[in-house]
Parts: structure tokens; sequence; C-alpha cells
């Protein structure tokens, strides 16, 4: 099944006032940047075909896989000057590098890249800056046995501030932390079909067009998943997960633990 990755946008929040042009999904986690760790788990569950949807700073994205080095995440033998690879990350990978424009939402994006489908019934699309361990099978399985035109996974709020029920005189009548609060929020993981396209304008967004009006038809599902999932808004948050990455805590990393334990 295809992936549609959406990394053009100017991620502000990730800024630390450098006048740098880096998008948001190359912000690095460990030796490697998001949109690595994204697609390392798609490709692991053996959805290897990538479509990236560019704008702001794509020619960093370009750069990094024109001059991948296999090395970096892969064990090798050197012998007689020569790199003999022991495994590979990439090389099962067919990726599509696709311009759709700076100031492009999200809907417009996948849009432009209707044609590069090829009519697929379904696909999957993501922000292409956030990491979970979501079994991506089961979240496949279950939309495609519903009649639902798309489905987004969503998590429990992960902010730790606490709503005030706050009553007509004033009075506070219980508090109570937005985590423990029946809500749930966009994931960033979704499994689309082509109806989808049906209801996103011309610089619609996908969220906010596509999803709200598919709702309306009671034609959006929703994959529930209260596991691992970490955005990367900020540079706290990107920071959060590097350091993660370097004392062994990945659990995002859902190739390593799988191989890990089938060597066990």
């Amino acid at each position: 099944m295809k992936v549609v990755l959406f990394c053009g946008g100017y991620g502000m929040r990730m800024r630390n006032g450098t006048s740098d042009d880096v998008p948001k999904p190359m912000a690095m986690v460990g030796p490697r940047p998001l949109i690595w760790h994204v697609m390392r788990y798609y490709a692991h569950f053996g959805h290897t075909e990538f479509i990236l949807c560019l704008g702001y700073g794509a020619h960093h994205i370009k750069d990094f896989f024109l001059n991948y080095e296999e090395t970096t995440s892969n064990d090798f033998v050197l012998r007689g000057g020569r790199t003999e690879l022991l495994s590979t990350d990439i090389s099962d990978w067919t990726i599509t590098f696709a311009q759709t424009g700076i100031e492009s939402p999200i809907g417009e994006r996948l849009r432009r890249v209707r044609h590069h489908l090829d009519g697929d019934e379904m696909f999957l699309a993501n922000y292409a800056d956030v990491l979970t361990d979501a079994p991506l099978p089961e979240m496949i399985d279950r939309f495609a046995q519903r009649d639902a035109g798309a489905s987004m996974m969503v998590v429990p709020p992960q902010q730790s501030f606490h709503c005030v029920d706050l009553g007509e005189d004033g009075l506070v009548g219980g508090i109570t932390a937005v985590s423990d609060m029946p809500l749930w929020e966009n994931g960033g993981y979704f499994v689309l079909r082509q109806e989808v396209f049906d209801h996103i304008p011309e610089n619609g967004d996908l969220v906010a067009d596509g999803c709200a009006q598919l709702a309306k038809r009671g034609r959006l599902s929703a994959f529930q998943h209260r596991g691992f999932w970490k955005p990367t808004d900020t540079v706290k948050e990107r920071a959060a997960l590097d350091a993660s990455y370097a004392r062994g805590d990945r659990p995002w990393a859902v190739w390593e633990r799988d191989t890990a334990g089938a060597t066990a």
C-alpha cells in the first residue's frame, strides 16, 4: 500500500531562532531525521512505496536520500578498502519526490499527488513528524472491513494542564486533568480511500475539509490508540525524543523490537 507523507510545511514551532530552512521532518532523532523513523515504521510492516509531498526546504530531503549513508544505521564489513553491508535500510524502497508548493495546505498537497496513487482504492498518509508504536496491520484491517471513506488514528490528549468546572457563581465545582477526560485528538496516521478526494476543495485541508465532511456523512472512522505516541511540534519535544533515543528507550522503533524478539 502506498504511503503519502506530508513534509513541506515550515514547522515554525520547531524553530530555535536560527535562519536555517531545514523542514521539520528533517529534525534529527538519534543519527537519522524524523522522516526516516516514520518511513522505517511503515517499511517494517511491508509498505515501502512512498510519495513525499515536498515544499519548504525540499532540497534537504532530496539531498538526504540522494546521498544516503547506509553505514550510519547498518552493520558492515570493511574489506580491502571496500564496504560490504550486512543489512540495508532503503534498498527496497520506492520514493517519489513531488513538489506540492510552499504554501499549500495538507489537503492541497494530497490533491497534487493523486495521480501518483494510480487509482489505488486504499492508501496511507502521515504528517511525517509523529512517532508511534501503533499496530499498523490492525489499523488497516479494521478500516478495510468498514464502510468508510477515511480513518484517522486518535490518541488521548497529551497536554498536562487541568480543566476547571466553573459554575455561574464563580465557584469551582471540580478540577480534571485533560488526560483523564473522555477526549481524543488527531494522531496524524491516516488510512484513506479515494473517496476522500471528493471532499477536499482546491487549497483545502485534509482534516478540516475532507475528514470533517466525511464525518458529517457518517463516513469517517477512528482507530483508538493508547500506546506510545509522540508529536514533535516544538524543539523541546524533539529534544526529548532525541534523549530517549540516546538512552535506548525507543518504543516507536518496532523494527528493532521485533528483530530482537526473533533472535532471542
